[in-house]
């Protein structure tokens, strides 16, 4: 493998596992901490919360978390599917904070219920948005990330031509 691909690879696993590490460790210390009051952090601004979500974003669709199971099944592998054909490593980064923020999810569905139909554990409140956690903030980073490296344009590098004929 080419010395690019192989840092993108690494670059794509490393953010993998740093998100998915910090959620899980996020998870378990809300779930532990919060359980009662919320804390506030900064009053009216942010405060930790623990809450749970059956759904998906803005808690919808909680009657069929199977759904989002999947969806964080066929990201991961279709992620992991193409992980080697990055050259850059923003992109796989990015591709890397949506795996480990996926798993993370998929994680608590697994866990915190039979087969995939656990909740997600949600515990930072901005007020202004419903509770969410590390892994959707992941997710979320990374999708900008995606976006904004894709709408920079890349120069297309010269066609050599390779003569005969």
């Amino acid at each position: 493998m080419e010395a690019l691909r192989w840092r993108a690879v690494r670059a794509l696993y490393l953010a993998a596992a740093i998100a998915f590490v910090l959620d899980r460790i996020t998870k378990v210390a809300a779930e532990r901490a919060l359980p009662g009051d919320p804390v506030s952090v900064i009053p009216g601004v942010l405060s930790f919360r623990f809450a749970t979500n059956s759904g998906g974003a803005f808690s919808l669709f909680q009657d069929i978390p199977w759904f989002f199971a999947t969806v964080s099944i066929l990201v991961s592998l279709g992620i992991v599917a193409t992980s080697a054909r990055h050259d850059d490593r923003v992109v796989a980064a990015a591709l890397g904070l949506i795996l480990g923020g996926a798993l993370g999810n998929l994680t608590d569905r697994i866990v915190r219920g039979p087969g995939f139909s656990g909740q997600v554990v949600d515990f930072i409140d901005l007020h202004v948005w419903p509770v969410f956690n590390l892994a959707d903030s992941a997710i979320v980073i990374g999708a900008l990330v995606l976006a904004w490296r894709s709408s920079r344009r890349r120069p297309v590098p010269a066609r050599q031509d390779q003569g005969g004929g």
